[in-house]
C-alpha cells in the first residue's frame, strides 16, 4: 500500500554511474550552458519585448483562489516536473494559466461535453482533492508524491478513484488533457525550456540556414546526452506494455536519458 504521509527526500533524477542526484541546474537537459536569450541582439525589437517578457514578468494570480493556486501548482509540478532545475530557472506554469482564465482567452472552440476552460480548471481541482480525500482521508497537498501521481494517473486512464458527481459533469479524459495542454504549452513557450531542448529561438531578421539532416545553425550546439534513473519516490520508472509498442519502439526499464 502507498505510504502517503511520509516527507519525499529527493525527488530529482539519479545518476546510475553515482547514485546521486542530478542537479539542480540552470539548464536541464542536453544542451548543457546553453542559453537562447544569448541571441537576442539578433531579434526584431517586438521578438525581443515578448519572448524578454516571459522571463521577467510573472503574470500575478488573479483568477484562482491562493488555495486553488497552491493545489494546482502541486499538480503541475507532477505533470510536469522541474525537481532538477535550480529555483532561478524554474518555469512559471501556473501564473501564465491563471493569466489565461483571467482573461477569459481560448482556444475558440471547446467540445459540447466539456464547460468553458473556467469552469472546468474550477471542477477539475475540486475533483483533485475530492478524490484525496476519498482515497487516503487527506488533501493532495499532504500526499507523498507517489501518491500524487498515484490519483493522476487515475484521471489520465479515465479511472477516477471518486468525486464521481463533479465526472459525472465533465468526462474525466478531457480534463486531463486541457490539463496536460496547459502545463506542455506553457513550459515549452519560455526560453528556459528552448535552452533544454536545444531550439534555436526566433530566427527573424535573421533566419534559419540549416535546414537539413539535423545540422545545428552556427549558434546552436550539439547535444551530449547523459544517463539518468527515476527517483524512487516516482512513478516515472515504472511502464505499462501496451501490445506491440515494444517491437515497434523497443523495450523500455533498461534506463533513461534526460
Amino acid at each position: 500500500m502507498t505510504d502517503t504521509t511520509a516527507r519525499d527526500a529527493d525527488l530529482r533524477p539519479v545518476d546510475p554511474a553515482t547514485g546521486k542526484p542530478l542537479g539542480p541546474m540552470e539548464t536541464p537537459g542536453y544542451y548543457p550552458r546553453y542559453h537562447t536569450l544569448d541571441q537576442q541582439k539578433f531579434w526584431d525589437a517586438k521578438t525581443r519585448e515578448v519572448i524578454l517578457d516571459r522571463v521577467n514578468n510573472v503574470p500575478p494570480i488573479r483568477f484562482f483562489t491562493p488555495e486553488q493556486a497552491r493545489l494546482l501548482e502541486a499538480v503541475c509540478a507532477r505533470v510536469l516536473p522541474q525537481d532538477d532545475r535550480d529555483d532561478a530557472h524554474k518555469i512559471p506554469i501556473v501564473p501564465q494559466i491563471d493569466k489565461r482564465l483571467y482573461e477569459d482567452k481560448g482556444d475558440g472552440y471547446r467540445y459540447e461535453d466539456m464547460p468553458p476552460d473556467r469552469e472546468a480548471f474550477i471542477l477539475g481541482l475540486q475533483a483533485i482533492e475530492q478524490m484525496a480525500q476519498e482515497r487516503f482521508g487527506r488533501g493532495f497537498l499532504d500526499l507523498r508524491t507517489r501518491a500524487q501521481e498515484e490519483l493522476l494517473k487515475a484521471l489520465h486512464d479515465a479511472e477516477p478513484w471518486g468525486a464521481h458527481d463533479i465526472w459525472e459533469r465533465m468526462p474525466v479524459h478531457r480534463f486531463f488533457m486541457l490539463l496536460v495542454k496547459d502545463c506542455a504549452e506553457n513550459y515549452y513557450a519560455h526560453p528556459y525550456a528552448w535552452d533544454e531542448i536545444g531550439f534555436g529561438g526566433p530566427a527573424y531578421p535573421r533566419a534559419y540556414m540549416r535546414l537539413e539532416r539535423g545540422q545545428p545553425e552556427p549558434w546552436e550546439v550539439h547535444e551530449r546526452r547523459y544517463e539518468w534513473e527515476p527517483p524512487n519516490a516516482s512513478l516515472s520508472g515504472e511502464y505499462e506494455s501496451v501490445a506491440g509498442q515494444e517491437e515497434q519502439y523497443g523495450s523500455p526499464g533498461q534506463g533513461g536519458t534526460h
